[in-house]
This record gives C-alpha cells, sequence and structure tokens, in this order.
C-alpha cells in the first residue's frame, strides 16, 4: 500500500502511548510528512526526544489542550515552519480517563476528562483552522482527503451510544460521556468546516495493550497504528463526518 503522504502533521498527546506510536508509524511512512509537530506536554520528555533524534522534520511542541494560551503559542510555531501552505492533517489524540462505576462517578471527574477530550479537541480544531483553510486551498489540491486537509479526532467505541460495548468491564462514565461528546463535535466540525474543503471524522484506536505488557485489549500499539495509518490513506469526501476504526470498519454513532 502507498501510505499517507501528507505535507504536514500536528499530532497531539505525543508525551507516551498512542501518540508516540503515531508519530513513529508516520515517521515510517514511505513518504513520511515534511513536517511533523509532536506536540506534548513535557517537551523534554525522554521518550518523545529519542524518537525525534535524528529527525529534522519532527518538531517537538509544548501543547496543552486546556489551555487556550498554550495553543495559541502552538499555532505560531506551526505557521512559522508550514508558511503560507498552511497545516494538512490534525490529530488531535490527547486525551485521559478515570476509572469510575456510574455509582462513584463524580462531577470533577466528569468536569476534568470532558474538558480534555471534548473542550481541548475544539479549542486545538478552532485555533488551527485558518492554517488547514490555507491547506485546502492550496494550488494542486482537489477532492478532500487527510493529505489535504483533515481533522481526525481520536475516539473510542466506548463512546458509541449505539454500541455501549463493554459496560460489564468497564462502565467509566465520564470517558463514554466525553467521546460521545467528541463524536458529534466531529459531526459538527464536518458540517462547519467541510464546505472548505477540510475532511473531520472520528477514529477509534482499539483497546491498545503496550507492547511487552499484560493489557487486556485485542489489539497491539503497532497493530492499531497501521490501521489507523492505512485506514486515513484512504479516506475522502464521502467519509466526512463519519465514525471509523483502526481496522477501517464504519462504527455507528
Amino acid at each position: 500500500m502507498e501510505g499517507l503522504g501528507t505535507g504536514s502533521v500536528l499530532l497531539t498527546g505525543c508525551d507516551g502511548g498512542l501518540g508516540l506510536g503515531l508519530l513513529k508509524g508516520l515517521l515510517e511512512q514511505p513518504s513520511p510528512p515534511r513536517h511533523l509537530f509532536a506536540a506534548c506536554l513535557d517537551p523534554q520528555g525522554k521518550a518523545i526526544n529519542e524518537v525525534a533524534l535524528g529527525c529534522p522534520n519532527v518538531v517537538v511542541l509544548p501543547l496543552d489542550v486546556t489551555d487556550p494560551n498554550s495553543i495559541k503559542a502552538a499555532v505560531g510555531k506551526v505557521q512559522e515552519k508550514v508558511g503560507s501552505a498552511g497545516l494538512n492533517l490534525l490529530i488531535n489524540n490527547a486525551g485521559t480517563t478515570r476509572h469510575s462505576t456510574l455509582a462513584t462517578e463524580t462531577a470533577e471527574n466528569m468536569t476534568l476528562v470532558y474538558t480534555t477530550n471534548t473542550i481541548g479537541p475544539l479549542q486545538t480544531s478552532q485555533a488551527f483552522l485558518p492554517l488547514l483553510k490555507e491547506a485546502a486551498e492550496a494550488e494542486g489540491q482537489r477532492g478532500m482527503s487527510c493529505s489535504r486537509a483533515a481533522i481526525v479526532n481520536i475516539s473510542s467505541i466506548l463512546g458509541s451510544i449505539e454500541a455501549a460495548e463493554a459496560w460489564e468491564e468497564r462502565q467509566d462514565v465520564c470517558y463514554r460521556c466525553s467521546k460521545a461528546a467528541l463524536n458529534m463535535l466531529t459531526k459538527c466540525l464536518a458540517l462547519e468546516y467541510g464546505g472548505s474543503g477540510i475532511l473531520c471524522v472520528s477514529v477509534d484506536p482499539g483497546c491498545v495493550t503496550p507492547p511487552l505488557g499484560r493489557g487486556t485489549g485485542p489489539v497491539t500499539e503497532e497493530e492499531s497504528v497501521q490501521g489507523v495509518l492505512r485506514l486515513l490513506a484512504r479516506l475522502s469526501a464521502t467519509s466526512n463526518g463519519t465514525f471509523w476504526d483502526w481496522r477501517g470498519q464504519s462504527l455507528p454513532w
């Protein structure tokens, strides 16, 4: 498969886990991005800097998606690098959770998780919209794709109201609600930004098992990363405002 070819990518949540895995996967593409912005809470972190070492196309950025000033500063740094070419792909991956049951869920949990998982992607998407529009309007760009201009929200099947999966194993009401809200945000972004040529989708990366770990997830990080990148490479205008899993299967809202 040809792979995902895109000029510039901003990926949030690169401190570890899936974010770091996606960063590695993007670097391993046949045509890696010319500009790959690895946004994380700790830009001095050992893991992120080991990946970025020797990769001149990687820029490690401090970014807290819950802080508008941090987002604004990141926009400025990205703009300095990409210039009038704009930003092709924004992957809103940063997220958090608090394990709970319906009986033990709290307003504090709900607020904290919603702020990161839903408001964070909203604020980040709003802030980077001008750069995404520049990329969408660039000469020679036609059709909707992740190579032209796109926002990908990393969601979860646990946010699907219709599927309502794994309730007995993991209630985590705050997380489920935040991802259901994120899915609605994806639909809203698609309705508003689609007219500007910006593709907007939600993607469930699966329940990821850390390599060498004893996690219960049915998918390894490598499988998830490769599946997500294969999916992004084939998305088009008909995919705008839809929900997918890492296998490339359409999911119910």
